[in-house]
């Protein structure tokens, strides 16, 4: 039962699940989310089923493992000297190894306190009071403060620096003003500034208080979004080789397309690490080398493998395959500011004119499942089930002529080159829009130059990792003015729907929240989507600790090699 320290919510969240009004995950993440432990949430749904707490999520002393070793992954080394600009889920597998999160997300999707001890939101989820975690230090050795909590999350939300996390939190902690200055086509820049002067309030040497303008249910996990993490203040929010930090690692050595060098510090103050030493080595993302480097124990595991080669390295007697079902996607996504796609009846056509159940088969086989042009996963936790895209040629047709492009329209749809599945996806869809007479040209370019022009081409196909909860990528991606809106997407009623469902702590009422928005964005939203993945990759048998994670988080500190 609750405590009497726990949110007011609480009693009704138990009720709603004893009465299998809500399901086993939506209680975990909403209870968790309320300020009640993992292992307490675990405690009080296992009591309800008659089952035992699994071992993953009872709070006891890390399993002994070997010390020692140095451990060699496959991924894509970036430049990772600006964290609070990050990009790819690849960039924080370096940095945050180094610089940590206030919070963390677990392979089971519940979200723990890391940095913070804990966090206990009001009853109207307007105020949230964070507890450092006593004892934490800089390896430097200076103690990790609240005063480095504020001057993180104050720079994460300044125009100055870009960061996504503007357009996650602005609903709840910023007020737009007027800069006074234009853009190149007259109109108004507009800028952010904290909401209040204490909505990010020191309370003591170990309280941070945040003070929010709206009601919000997903602070914790916004606090792990992967631009997050604390960086030292005394070195201007730049990473490099010799950062200080709080993790298990220091960087010793980065080279950007080749490789990077992490070793372990003597007295980090949580679990491990064990190994001394990972490398980080980048093969430039070909499918057939990751392939050649796993089997011939060049690396002992890969940032991802792409299910077409799953059965041959299943094959491989020293390799150990690890899978997890996501919201992992890609969506292709219409600029609203350039033309066709200002024009509602074009983006809405489009839609009425992929299947997805076609697409996503094409794209990946059985390890996906269609999605339906909204960007919300029946994994999360508040999607709403709406009835059954059908994909309509004739209707697609009317619309287009309707719009003025009733003798056709040709578009391009820029792609990323590697993995495979990007341009399998493109070619369903370039198939399916020929039908509604749509020339689409398919443009495929270089991993790293399409990043280059991932927010401004008319017409590109983006990856999305997944997140715990849909409103945090629909606030990414979708609302007015965030970084990360690539589409330039901009509807006060969506904004206004997006901000109703944040602010709800009853998944019921959320869900039902969730159907408008989700009906909103396929009627008048910015893209076409076509799956949700399920992510997989392998490793040496020997390494130990490891699981693949929904984020592709990694947590080097609790891997160890065996003999």
């Amino acid at each position: 039962m609750p405590t009497d320290d726990q949110h007011s919510y609480m009693p009704q969240l138990l009720t709603q699940y004893r009465g299998g009004r809500i399901n086993r995950r939506e209680f975990l993440r909403t209870a968790t989310l309320l300020g009640a432990s993992a292992a307490a949430a675990y405690g009080m749904a296992g009591a309800i089923d008659g089952i035992v707490t699994p071992a993953f999520a009872q709070e006891t002393a890390p399993e002994a493992k070997p010390k020692g070793g140095t451990l060699r992954l496959e991924t894509t080394v970036y430049d990772v000297k600006s964290p609070a600009i990050a990009n790819t889920t690849a960039h924080p597998w370096i940095y945050s190894q180094v610089v940590e999160y206030l919070t963390v997300i677990g392979s089971d999707n519940v979200t723990r306190p890391h940095l913070l001890e804990s966090w206990q939101p009001s009853d109207d989820l307007k105020t949230w009071t964070l507890r450092l975690r006593p004892g934490v230090k800089w390896h430097s050795g200076r103690d990790f403060t609240v005063d480095d909590v504020i001057w993180n999350l104050t720079r994460l939300l300044s125009d100055d620096v870009g960061s996504s996390m503007l357009g996650l939190m602005k609903g709840y902690m910023l007020n737009e003003v007027d800069t006074g200055q234009t853009d190149e086509n007259g109109q108004p820049v507009i800028g952010h500034e904290l909401w209040s002067p204490d909505a990010i309030e020191r309370v003591d040497d170990q309280t941070v208080r945040l003070n929010l303008k709206e009601p919000q249910l997903a602070i914790p996990e916004h606090l792990n979004h992967y631009q997050a993490v604390m960086l030292d203040p005394d070195q201007g929010g730049t990473f490099d080789v010799g950062s200080n930090g709080t993790g298990a690692f220091t960087l010793v050595e980065i080279e950007p397309g080749r490789r990077a060098v992490i070793e372990a510090v003597s007295d980090y103050w949580g679990e491990g690490p064990y190994l001394d030493r990972v490398e980080f080595i980048d093969l430039g993302g070909g499918d057939q080398a990751i392939l050649n480097a796993l089997i011939s124990g060049q690396v002992h595991g890969a940032f991802q493998v792409q299910p077409e080669f799953s059965s041959m390295l299943e094959q491989q007697k020293h390799l150990t395959l690890h899978d997890v079902t996501t919201a992992d996607t890609a969506i292709s996504r219409m600029n609203v500011k350039q033309k066709p796609f200002d024009d509602p009846r074009v983006r809405k056509a489009f839609r009425l004119a992929i299947d997805p159940v076609k697409a996503s088969a094409v794209t990946f086989g059985p390890f996906a499942t269609p999605a339906e042009h909204h960007h919300v996963a029946p994994i999360h936790p508040e999607y709403a089930k709406l009835p059954e895209w059908k994909q309509d040629i004739g209707a697609a047709r009317a619309l287009l002529a309707e719009a003025g492009h009733g003798d056709g329209l040709e578009v391009e749809l820029v792609i990323q080159k590697d993995p495979a599945h990007h341009l399998r996806n493109a070619t369903a869809i370039q198939e399916m829009l020929k039908e509604a007479g749509v020339t689409c040209n398919i443009n495929v370019m270089p991993n790293a130059q399409y990043w280059d022009v991932w927010t401004t081409v008319p017409f590109g196909s983006t990856v999305w990792a997944h997140r715990p909860l849909a409103v945090i990528n629909l606030g990414l991606a979708y609302r007015s003015g965030g970084a990360w809106n690539e589409s330039g997407y901009a509807n006060p009623e969506f904004d206004r729907l997006l901000t109703e469902a944040e602010a709800m702590p009853d998944p019921e009422v959320r869900r039902g929240k969730m159907a408008e928005i989700e009906a909103l964005l396929q009627e008048d939203g910015p893209i076409v989507q076509t799956y949700w993945r399920k992510l997989l990759t392998f490793y040496d048998s020997r390494v130990m600790g490891f699981e693949m994670h929904p984020t592709y988080a990694l947590f080097a500190n609790k891997l160890a090699l065996g003999a």
